[in-house]
């Protein structure tokens, strides 16, 4: 599947067809003239809408003119969530939800080592997060087809909606009262892993059932995500994997 779809009426289509579109990128000197009606079409959709420089939208490598319009699409197909966890053999879910991870290398690094553990899925908001692209696609080594990926709209929401289920939504925080050590993570779980500089965004930390800190032992005080994010799935395996 394209990375992108670009040019007006191309655009037009997609957002009609209820294609799978993770933002758009606008020229903001056209916002509000020639591409009014798209910008009003995505966002009655609750799709991210971008209003940039035209110098920006002609970085992107295109074989046709834009337009004034870039359209990112998804390079997989989501699942859905009620159809995940009804078809799940796991006895006990790992479900990884990413708040804000931007960076395609981290979101495609983080699926890489969702897969290789074993999660059930991997949750991704459709704001505020990588495209699922080709550059994600590269860097999980082919994991997005292997491990069921999940678009969700109200982070919150979804989170409530969990809960109600029976899960337990841990969040790696600098401000956790306990070590990921001291967290039983034997339960049907979320794993929230933050944006890349900010962490969790507040009102998903203040939905978190528990929040916990990763040991840092050097001069820094902070890891890469998708770092953190391993760290935190392992630590899963291990207290789940039967000793002796």
């Amino acid at each position: 599947m394209d990375n992108y779809i670009v040019g007006r009426n191309a655009v037009k289509e997609a957002l009609k067809a209820n294609r799978s579109i993770q933002r758009i990128l606008v020229n903001e000197d056209k916002a509000n003239s020639g591409l009014a009606d798209i910008i009003g079409l995505a966002k009655s959709k609750r799709i991210d809408v971008r209003l940039v420089p035209v110098k920006q939208l002609n970085r992107y490598e295109l074989d046709i003119p834009h337009q004034g319009v870039i359209a990112f699409v998804n390079a997989v197909e989501f699942k859905e969530l009620g159809e995940v966890l009804q078809e799940t053999t796991h006895d006990v879910p790992l479900l990884i939800l990413t708040d804000g991870v931007e960076d395609p290398h981290n979101m495609g690094a983080i699926i890489r080592t969702a897969e290789c553990v074993g999660a059930t899925a991997v949750l991704i908001p459709k704001r505020h997060n990588a495209p699922i692209n080709a550059t994600v696609a590269k860097t999980s080594a082919g994991a997005v087809e292997q491990i069921p990926l999940v678009q969700i709209g109200n982070v919150t929401q979804t989170i409530k909606q969990l809960q109600k289920q029976g899960f337990w939504v841990l969040g790696a925080h600098m401000e956790g009262n306990a070590t990921l050590y001291e967290a039983d993570m034997t339960v049907p779980l979320v794993l929230v892993i933050g944006n890349e500089g900010k962490g969790i965004s507040r009102v998903v930390k203040e939905a978190c059932d528990f929040l916990v800190t990763i040991p840092m032992y050097g001069q820094l005080n902070s890891l890469n995500a998708s770092v953190a994010a391993a760290v935190l799935m392992y630590e899963v395996v291990r207290q789940r994997t039967p000793k002796g």
